[in-house]
């Protein structure tokens, strides 16, 4: 398989912070690689250093400048505008034509299933209509990666579900995931792969069954007890 990001290496530092420690790996294309740890343990350090908003203060990351990235954060940010105008506008700035733009926006909105909610403000949408929405934008660019930092974690059941619904889709569909999670049922569910870090460091990364049923490093054993006690 094409190999999208090869890590070697890899470390951040904030200061006097190690985000990041000696991180090597490979994720190729087609994946559905799930992130793990407690907080702080560098999740959110290696999507960003992955979509390239930082850069390792050691070591090395190549990417395959040819998959177009996507990315969402645990809040994804809305422009005081409708609906349909923030999708649009991220299609007008990557070179579309802004009636076009607005049309495949409203494509991309009938896909999520909020199609009806084109005209409202986006900022007034519940937490669930907005990350529904960052996912529309993201599918209407047509990425071939998607990364995702905690994309259900202040969402309720029912709009936890959708958000999986829609993930699922972008895998189904051939977009290569990469995602960062708490919920170790939505990792069950949706990777096939899962890297275990803790202070910065991939302690173990291996298949979703070997990780949740084989022998594993103690530290991610104990947390595997702690987070299904």
């Amino acid at each position: 398989m094409t190999s999208l990001f090869n890590l070697q290496s890899a470390s951040v530092r904030f200061g006097q912070v190690q985000a990041l420690a000696d991180c090597s790996m490979r994720i190729a294309a087609g994946e559905r690689l799930a992130l793990i740890g407690s907080n702080g343990s560098g999740k959110s350090t290696l999507l960003r250093t992955l979509h390239g908003l930082l850069k390792p203060s050691a070591g090395s990351l190549t990417v395959d400048a040819s998959a177009r990235q996507a990315m969402l954060f645990q809040r994804p940010y809305m422009l005081r505008a409708s609906v349909q105008n923030n999708i649009a506008l991220s299609l007008w700035l990557r070179g579309s034509d802004w009636q076009q733009a607005k049309r495949d926006a409203l494509a991309a909105l009938a896909r999520v299933g909020l199609a009806d909610l084109a005209g409202r403000n986006a900022k007034a949408l519940s937490g669930g209509q907005q990350q529904r929405v960052a996912l529309a934008r993201a599918w209407a660019c047509k990425p071939a990666v998607l990364l995702l930092d905690e994309p259900t974690s202040s969402l309720d059941p029912a709009a936890k579900r959708e958000v999986e619904r829609l993930m699922t889709a972008f895998a189904d569909g051939g977009t290569t995931l990469v995602f960062s999670s708490h919920n170790l049922g939505q990792v069950k569910r949706l990777a096939s792969r899962v890297v275990y870090l803790e202070s910065g460091r991939v302690v173990a990364d291996l298949p979703t069954h070997d990780f949740f049923n084989g022998p594993l490093p103690a530290a991610a054993e104990n947390f595997l007890k702690g987070e299904l006690g």
